[in-house]
């Protein structure tokens, strides 16, 4: 009798799955397509991805070698076609090399191109820093103290990437334009901050003695 009931139950799930089957064979068809398309989609744009970084990276490497060639109007071209053409990553890398080949014929407009990128928000953090870094040490001899400071005191923060140099530069800036008292005051927090690299921390030092004597009270 039992087995009787377990046939039955049987032929009536069968005609339950073969309504259901009748009912939905086109969406649930229609679903594995979709699904086996989404995978397949994704495996092609990273496969695309994967593409263009490598041509991007090639690209680079080629736009590296006629910089150090010294052909540098050559190299600014090329890593301005990346700057506009490569993903993301090699994006902002480019701009970087653009504004540094720049330096080479016109400093001016290449602290322009570095404030460019310090001031665009969809940069990250450290290169924006970067950017603001170089730009200061173009402007060096010619900005003045408040201006350098303007430009480098976000990114002399504890933590930011950049600090170490952004300070040295501050004092230097500083002792340029005859304010002992401002660079006395980056030369303490370059002498507190105890991952201040040696050869930094020996130049403070070095910059610290050419500073005239404080006044006693």
């Amino acid at each position: 009798m039992s087995e009787l009931f377990d046939e039955v139950d049987e032929d009536v799930r069968r005609d339950q799955l073969k309504k259901i089957w009748d009912k939905y064979s086109i969406l649930i068809v229609a679903g594995a397509f979709l699904i086996i398309a989404a995978v397949g989609g994704w495996r092609g744009y990273q496969y695309l991805e994967a593409k263009k970084a490598a041509e991007a990276g090639a690209a680079f490497d080629k736009a590296s070698e006629l910089s150090e060639q010294n052909k540098h109007t050559e190299a600014e071209a090329a890593f301005a076609d990346l700057a506009a053409k490569a993903p993301s990553g090699y994006r902002v890398l480019a701009r970087l090399r653009v504004a540094a080949e720049a330096a080479s014929r016109d400093p001016q407009a290449a602290a322009k191109l570095y404030d460019d990128i310090s001031a665009d928000r969809t940069v990250g953090a450290p290169e924006q820093d970067l950017a603001r870094v170089r730009a200061a040490g173009l402007l060096l001899e010619t900005s003045t103290y408040p201006n350098m400071l303007q430009r480098l005191e976000p990114a002399t923060v504890p933590g930011a990437t950049f600090r170490h140099t952004a300070r040295e530069l501050l004092a230097l800036s500083a002792w340029r334009t005859n304010d002992t008292t401002a660079a006395r005051q980056w030369l303490d927090v370059i002498a507190n901050d105890g991952e201040t690299p040696a050869s930094l921390r020996s130049r403070a030092e070095a910059l610290q003695a050419l500073l005239p004597p404080v006044a006693k009270s």
